[in-house]
């Protein structure tokens, strides 16, 4: 059994008109501890709310989410959450931010334990000497720094990120990419990470998956970072395998996501199919879809 398994996930709300419709329908993948994947999509295809789900933050219409062996109802200590915006409280310092989590997560520990073990994951992020402040004081990069190193003091079996780099300039956002490379590297971390940016899904993700629009959006496809792990954001672009995987996901967004909207048929896909674009010569395969009456317009074949 997989680290975390999610099977037959669906999430439905009830519209004006008093019907429900569906943001995302039988969405099942799986998590292999200490992966890292990434999942892509246009806006209104439901990817926070499954995150959503998976930190126990909301409740999902059907499915199970089983992590560790142990279905998930409700927020845990053993899942971490960093979100866009930083979400630290004011009135704190750095420290006290960061030792609020810590003191939560071992009740019994003593001031000293609390501070040595915030020590560690503030130098982690590179804010020693930083410690004494107060979010205002902070640039945007460093505020997510602090919530990063927040979600990793509490030793977390999974972390889930939700666009953490969304609202920061570029350059804020690669060393911060870099850094959490190197944590998880250090930690061998298991995340599940929202991103609309796919050169970073390609730089930090063992696996992207790809959805389709809402509504009743549904995992389209896996497909599989064949580059190595030891992947740097500054000579990433030299391996030609980065623009063959970085054109399939432009493709799929562009074009091959609008042939799955709102389609039943994408929904009872099972198992969407992995594809590995970055090898030479290997074609993502031909995917049948069951015939919809309903969307007409719609390929009963779609050629990848």
């Amino acid at each position: 059994m997989a680290f975390l398994e999610i099977q037959g996930l669906s999430k439905s709300y009830a519209g004006r008109d008093g019907k429900s419709f569906a943001v995302f329908e039988d969405v099942s993948f799986q998590i292999d501890k200490g992966e890292f994947v990434c999942i892509v999509g246009h806006s209104g295809c439901g990817k926070t709310t499954i995150l959503n789900v998976l930190a126990g933050l909301d409740q999902a219409s059907g499915g199970v989410v089983v992590m560790d062996g142990r279905e998930v109802a409700g927020p845990s200590l053993d899942r971490g959450v960093v979100f866009q915006g930083h979400a630290l409280m004011p009135w704190l310092s750095v420290m006290k931010n960061i030792a609020f989590a810590v003191r939560s997560r071992w009740p019994d520990w003593n001031g000293a334990e609390v501070a040595l073990h915030c020590h560690k994951y503030i130098d982690l992020v590179g804010l020693t000497g930083s410690e004494h402040k107060k979010p205002s004081e902070l640039s945007g990069g460093m505020k997510q720094r602090v919530g990063i190193a927040r979600a990793f003091a509490i030793q977390p079996k999974m972390l889930l990120l939700d666009e953490p780099f969304g609202a920061l300039d570029a350059l804020t956002r690669g060393v911060i990419q870099d850094e959490l490379l190197k944590i998880c590297a250090a930690t061998h971390q298991t995340v599940f990470m929202i991103t609309h940016d796919v050169d970073e899904a390609i730089l930090l993700a063992d696996k992207i998956m790809l959805m389709s629009n809402g509504p009743g959006a549904a995992i389209a496809e896996i497909v599989e970072n064949t580059m190595p792990r030891s992947r740097m954001r500054h000579d990433i672009h030299h391996d030609p395998q980065y623009y063959r995987i970085r054109n399939h996901l432009v493709d799929f967004l562009v074009n091959r996501s609008k042939l799955f909207q709102t389609s039943a048929s994408a929904g009872r896909l099972k198992q969407p199919p992995v594809v590995r674009p970055g090898l030479e010569g290997e074609r993502a395969p031909v995917v049948a879809l069951p015939v919809d009456k309903s969307a007409p317009q719609l390929k009963q074949v779609i050629n990848h």
